[in-house]
């Protein structure tokens, strides 16, 4: 059995999945990951690019908490 599949959320950036991934587009294009144990998809939606993290959230001062917080 493979490992399951890791995701961190990075504060004020990415996140970063681990393991074995699969990705696809939204028309069902799978990205070609082969060799690479782990990806960064961007938050802040100013990566130019997207999915890929290129670290426009430092560029723009994006900002969120790494954790929801609790319903009131």
């Amino acid at each position: 059995m493979s490992e399951p599949v890791k995701i961190t959320v990075r504060p004020n950036g990415p996140l970063r999945v681990e393991g074995a991934i699969v990705l696809n587009d939204a028309n069902g294009k799978k990205w070609d990951l082969t060799g690479k144990p782990e990806v960064f998809l961007c938050r802040c939606g100013a990566s130019e690019n997207r999915p890929f993290c290129d670290g426009a959230h430092k560029r723009i001062g994006f900002q969120n908490a790494p954790s929801p917080e609790p319903a009131a």
